[in-house]
């Protein structure tokens, strides 16, 4: 462990406020921001499942891909710039720390517009690619092929409400990402519905919505930020980029990690589905499902995380390691309450959670009760994963929080421990193997979350004496 600059800021709140009070201040927007951001994908979800049917949930899910590789490149230069600014901020940095932002902000505008590009240019084998079967294909290209024009502003709100929150301001990051989810949900009925646009409404909702939040964004770095930054800070340099990069890392290969196991899963699915009573499409539409309910669960542990990352990283940077370790232990806690609770809804009401999203045949229901009963039975022990993965990036420890999120739960993917299993396991027992590798993977992501959580606490302790 490295000793940090004591001279900080006193009149920060960070550094001198109760600890549970700021967790709640920051956690609670971005709390609510991850769920909106979950509910772009949930919304569309349901209104498509129940104005075009099965097919629609599965291509949402052979699209999926797309929008996780979108949010890797917008977590790593946000989450990455906002913990940058954090550190040197609480180190007394401030000059850096705003080039930092700076070089993070002109970088997710940058590569917004390249990926978008490049999926409208390869849409067609990325789709094959993702598991898209030959029912399924129209649908996917008509979605995936609209969808793709909302990515910069996506990536944008994404990357951006990061650092409105790192400058403080958690109630607009808030405002941006609520905002374009109700432009959402009150486009999509109308689209769909009443348009009678299918498939195609559901996506230009999602664009509008998401560009109302990316426009948004810009607006508050243009009049409201609390940050100095002139036109020359938009500039990337090399030793922000790494800086940059280095801490947002855990969180891009932990988006990449679920961007694979998703497109395995989903090839999986359509192999041994084919070979089974349900076919190849009930598999992916079912999986797609669970998946996306997983995220309202994580995106409130991910929200937790997300809000005490300010506290870790300027209070690590600070050297107050008591505040460091008070804030870890009451998020940990937060999380596995919730953990515990979605556990229990999981479990006893699979039927009701799957007929939100419209309806099916028998076999269909069958086979979605099953998998998310099987496939989520660990999620309650699934919190720590989230947080520990946040709590070593902010505190500067990059390899660790990369470890840790190739290993941890986020929509199904527990990447060195689940991806092997989803693999093997269906050699000997079909596409039921899909199913048990999930807690299997959990609990091995929990037992080496434990382990470095542990560590690195006891470190900070003894840094303390």
């Amino acid at each position: 462990m490295k000793i940090q600059n004591h001279n900080v800021q006193t009149d920060n709140p960070l550094g001198s406020a109760p600890v549970g009070g700021l967790i709640l201040k920051f956690s609670v927007p971005a709390i609510i921001s991850m769920l909106v951001s979950a509910l772009y994908n949930i919304v569309d979800q349901i209104f498509i499942g129940q104005g075009v049917g099965m097919l629609g949930n599965a291509a949402t899910n052979v699209a999926f891909p797309v929008t996780i590789f979108s949010t890797a490149i917008a977590l790593l230069l946000g989450i990455g710039g906002a913990s940058s600014y954090n550190l040197e901020s609480g180190a007394g940095h401030d000059e850096k720390a705003s080039y930092i932002a700076g070089a993070s902000l002109s970088m997710l505008g940058i590569s917004g517009i390249l990926i978008s590009a490049a999926v409208l240019l390869f849409l067609d084998p990325l789709l094959h690619l993702f598991g898209g079967t030959p029912d399924v294909m129209p649908y996917a290209i008509d979605y995936t092929g609209i969808t793709a024009v909302g990515i910069p502003f996506y990536i944008l709100t994404t990357g951006g409400c990061h650092l409105i929150r790192a400058d403080r301001s958690p109630g607009f990051s808030m405002t941006c990402m609520l905002t374009g989810a109700v432009i959402n949900t009150i486009l999509d009925p109308l689209f769909i519905f009443g348009f009678g646009w299918g498939i195609k409404g559901g996506a230009w909702a999602t664009v509008i919505g998401q560009a109302v939040s990316g426009i948004l964004v810009i607006l508050y770095f243009a009049r409201f930020r609390k940050m100095n930054l002139n036109k020359n800070m938009f500039l990337p340099h090399t030793e922000h980029i790494k800086l940059i990069v280095s801490l947002g890392a855990a969180s891009f290969f932990n988006q990449i990690a679920l961007a694979v196991v998703q497109i395995f899963m989903n090839n999986i699915l359509r192999y041994y589905g084919a070979a089974s009573a349900y076919g190849s499409d009930i598999p992916i539409a079912c999986v797609g499902i669970i998946s996306k309910v997983n995220m309202v669960f994580l995106s409130i542990c991910i929200g937790i995380s997300q809000g005490s990352q300010p506290i870790w990283g300027f209070n690590y940077g600070a050297g107050k390691y008591d505040r460091v370790r008070k804030t870890y232990r009451y998020s940990v806690t937060a999380c596995t309450i919730i953990a515990t609770v979605f556990f229990l809804c999981f479990q006893f009401f699979p039927h009701q959670i799957v007929g939100l999203f419209g309806t099916g045949s028998d076999l269909y229901f069958q086979f979605a009760e099953r998998y998310l009963r099987i496939f989520m039975f660990l999620t309650f022990a699934n919190g720590i994963q989230p947080m520990s993965a946040g709590f070593f990036t902010s505190i500067g420890e990059a390899k660790l929080g990369i470890i840790m999120s190739l290993t941890r739960q986020l929509n199904g993917t527990r990447f060195f421990f689940l991806l092997p299993l989803i693999v093997t396991l269906p050699l000997f027992i079909g596409i039921d193997g899909v199913m048990y590798a999930g807690p299997i993977a959990d609990t091995a992501a929990f037992i080496l979350a434990i382990v470095f959580a542990k560590r690195e606490l006891a470190k900070m302790k003894q840094a303390e004496t």
